[in-house]
C-alpha cells in the first residue's frame, strides 16, 4: 500500500493500515543546492514526530536510528549537489496490531500468551507524523 500524505497510520480508514505492526518506508527525492554543502555547514533532517523509531538512509547510506525527540538526524555527509533520494524506515510499537486482532470477525496476525488489549482498547499513535524539514544550518549557525 503507498500513502500519499504524512498521517497517523492509527487514524487510517483502511484497517490494513490502522492497525498495521512493522516498519513502513517513506522516499522522497530532494533537490539539495550546492551552497548548502560548503565547508562547515550542516544540514539536518527534522521528522518532526515519529511513532515510534525511525532508520533514516541518504542515497543508500545508512545515518542514524533515532527513538526519541527531536526526531533529527545530520544528512550533510551523504548529500551531493543535485538530486538526493532520503529513505526513512519507521518502526511502530506491535499494540495497534494486537488490538486489531481482537476485533470480532479479524484475521489474526498475532500470538500472545497474554492478552492485555480488548478490540476497544485505544490505538496508539503510528508512523512519520511530521511535518518533515531538511534544514541547512551555516557555519555562523543561521537556519534556512
Amino acid at each position: 500500500m503507498s500513502l500519499n500524505t504524512l498521517s497517523d497510520w492509527s487514524k487510517s480508514a483502511d484497517a490494513g493500515v490502522k492497525y498495521f505492526s512493522g516498519i513502513g518506508t517513506y522516499t522522497k527525492t530532494v533537490e539539495v543546492p550546492k551552497t548548502w554543502l560548503k565547508q562547515g555547514s550542516s544540514v539536518v533532517l527534522d521528522l518532526g514526530d515519529v511513532k515510534n523509531l525511525a532508520v533514516v538512509t541518504v542515497n543508500g547510506k545508512r545515518l542514524g536510528t533515532v527513538w526519541h525527540t527531536p526526531y533529527r538526524v545530520d544528512v550533510r555527509a551523504a548529500l551531493v549537489p543535485g538530486q538526493n533520494m532520503i529513505t526513512v524506515d519507521v518502526v511502530n510499537a506491535w499494540v495497534n496490531r494486537l488490538i486489531g486482532d481482537e476485533r470480532p470477525g479479524s484475521t489474526k496476525y498475532t500470538f500472545a500468551d497474554v492478552k492485555p488489549y480488548k478490540a476497544n482498547s485505544p490505538l496508539l499513535p503510528s508512523g512519520l507524523i511530521g511535518p518533515v524539514r531538511l534544514v541547512q544550518v551555516s557555519a555562523s549557525s543561521t537556519a534556512r
